[in-house]
């Protein structure tokens, strides 16, 4: 393969390739601004330039400088067999210098009330690159912070006008509401009149912009970022298995961001998918269990709740009675297995579905230009795990049907069935049951596992209340048939439960497993430098507790079509090392 050395440091590279994206590749520092790999290249910033010698063909292959030893933009460079590159060296250092001193001149001190402080790629690059005082005796341009769209405010006095977000407006969306408006000093970034920065990938210029200037209305002045620990995730609304950092503090998520992931979302999410984690803290979350006494729901402990359900599901069964369960696509695979063993292990020939699967609108590609290999998609289906439940259920049995002939099967136009019992389990974001599927559950005993107070609740006998996504960890299958393992990241909200927890619990019990003395545990809560831990106190009494590996691990040895889930799945990178930008001295 053709090399080229950067900064001393030799590296292969495909015919193609620009110097600095091979850099970023080889994690040979180069400083940029303008430059991101899913946009096109302007070579504007100016900061990321190098001295570059070249072998000279006509002087039988010597290096020599090219361009007489001008300095060249390595984001723009293609690479050649030989070349050497120096943006290390006294001419390169000289020009960042001068690059940041340009940048900073109108650039006001807002570091200690400027959402981006703690991740600003200005601060860092004033630091590293930096004359380290100002020279600058003028009056500062001063511009207006605006209100561009429904998620995004500009403080344009911030910009440094890499237009990285009037290009992702105009390449990706296809939307181009952003333009550059006035020249020189006064230039700065806006919309045209009338047309707000309102798509469906909007808030993706929040990520792109390197220092303070695109800001999210959502996050504005909500938590400084280096108190938030980040969570590697999956999409847990749409079914497009989008790679995510759950960014959360003391139990609370305040953020999502998009991870990279070639594969499958690129660099961007939705808004749909940044903003749609509200529900997690909302203030109809279900967090206590009951029972149905006297017609009337009644509080009562797990304990309780977990006796009350499993007498009702035999009671149902020795009445010569079908027991269904409908697992709802929300929920991950392992949750899937453990309640589809549950049902088998108290009716051998109970019924498994697949919970609704909502569906708003149509599949949308990013760039319109681009196929659906290669573009980012906006899936119109609304599930995380559709497809993974009914991986799962199909290889526990072959009585696997969809929703809709549950709901038949139930009643549900008709009256009649000979359904005794359902498990029902939700974990929707918004209301999810029609009323006449809330009507077909009338004279059943429904044990109901959900995570909000839903229609459905109006006919339980039980509800047992859950955890949402990122409350626990598990894997979801989506669109596209990718298996990929997402972590936990805030504790469950006080007296909800996975629902792989409840399965195990309700499973233990069916198969008389010793339960023990019951288990206090202490949870820490994001505990990190510089902060108190805080924590909660937590009383279990369960035969085993609920580790979405270990039962990966269990549905690979039990059943041959799972064995997916340990050879398949993928994992998410969690050994992230924050290197400090000081260096550390004992004394």
């Amino acid at each position: 393969m053709p090399t080229i050395t950067i900064n001393g440091v030799e590296c292969e590279f495909e015919k193609g390739q620009k110097v600095l994206e091979i850099a970023n590749q080889n994690k040979v520092k180069i400083p940029y601004y303008c430059y991101h790999e899913g946009l096109s290249i302007p070579a504007q910033c100016r900061i990321c330039l190098g001295e570059v010698w070249a072998p000279n063909p006509r002087n039988e292959g010597k290096l020599e400088p090219q361009m007489g030893g001008k300095l060249q933009p390595t984001c723009s460079l293609d690479a050649q067999d030989g070349m050497v590159v120096y943006t290390d060296n006294p001419k390169a250092v000289a020009n960042q210098k001068a690059v940041m001193e340009y940048l900073l001149i109108n650039h006001p001190l807002d570091c200690p009330v400027c959402d981006q402080a703690g991740e600003c790629e200005l601060q860092d690059y004033s630091f590293e690159y930096g004359r380290g005082v100002s020279r600058f005796q003028e009056q500062k341009v001063k511009q207006a912070k605006k209100d561009l769209g429904p998620h995004v405010y500009i403080y344009a006095d911030r910009c440094i006008m890499c237009t990285r977000c009037v290009r992702f407006a105009k390449e990706i969306p296809g939307t181009a509401e952003l333009t550059i408006s006035g020249r020189g000093n006064k230039s700065e970034i806006d919309v045209f009149p009338s047309v707000p920065l309102d798509n469906e990938l909007s808030a993706n210029v929040i990520d792109l912009c390197p220092v303070g200037a695109l800001l999210d209305k959502d996050f504005l002045f909500a938590q400084r970022v280096w108190f938030l620990k980040s969570t590697p995730s999956i999409d847990g609304i749409t079914a497009s298995g989008d790679n995510l950092l759950i960014e959360h503090n003391e139990g609370k998520l305040y953020r999502i961001k998009p991870r990279t992931n070639l594969g499958v979302n690129k660099w961007w999410i939705t808004d749909e998918v940044r903003y749609g984690w509200k529900h997690v803290h909302a203030d109809d979350r279900l967090t206590t269990a009951e029972r149905r006494r006297f017609g009337v729901l009644d509080e009562c402990d797990f304990a309780q709740a977990y006796d009350e359900a499993l007498d009702g599901l035999r009671r149902a069964s020795d009445d010569g009675k079908r027991l269904m369960v409908v697992v709802s696509p929300m929920l991950s695979c392992e949750e899937a297995y453990l309640l589809g063993a549950l049902a088998l292990e108290i009716d051998a020939d109970a019924t498994l579905a697949v919970g609704y699967v909502p569906f708003r609108g149509e599949d949308k590609v990013f760039p319109k230009t681009a196929s659906r290999e290669e573009g980012f998609v906006m899936h119109a289906e609304k599930a995380p795990n559709a497809r993974g439940v009914r991986r799962v259920l199909e290889a526990l049995t072959s009585n696997v049907v969809d929703f809709d002939d549950a709901a038949k099967q139930l009643g549900m136009g008709s009256g009649s069935s000979d359904v005794g019992a359902v498990i029902l389990t939700g974990n929707y974001p918004g209301e999810w049951a029609e009323k006449d599927f809330v009507k077909a559950l009338d004279g059943k005993f429904v044990v109901l596992i959900d995570t909000h107070d839903r229609r459905a609740r109006a006919e339980a006998d039980v509800i047992i209340p859950g955890a949402t996504w990122v409350e626990k960890a598990g894997t979801f299958e989506n669109a596209n048939n990718v298996l990929q393992a997402f972590e936990q990241a805030i504790p469950a909200v006080e007296g909800a439960m996975p629902e792989g927890q409840i399965a195990l619990d309700l499973l233990g019990r069916v198969r008389g497993e010793p339960v023990g003395a019951v288990q206090t545990t202490f949870v820490r809560v994001d505990e990190g430098p510089g902060q108190v831990p805080t924590g909660r106190e937590i009383r279990r009494q369960s035969s085993r507790l609920f580790n979405a590996a270990d039962v990966r691990r269990e549905m690979a040895e039990t059943r041959d079509a799972l064995g997916v889930f340990v050879t398949d799945v993928s994992l998410p990178v969690t050994d992230v090392k924050h290197v400090g930008d000081m260096e550390m001295v004992e004394l």
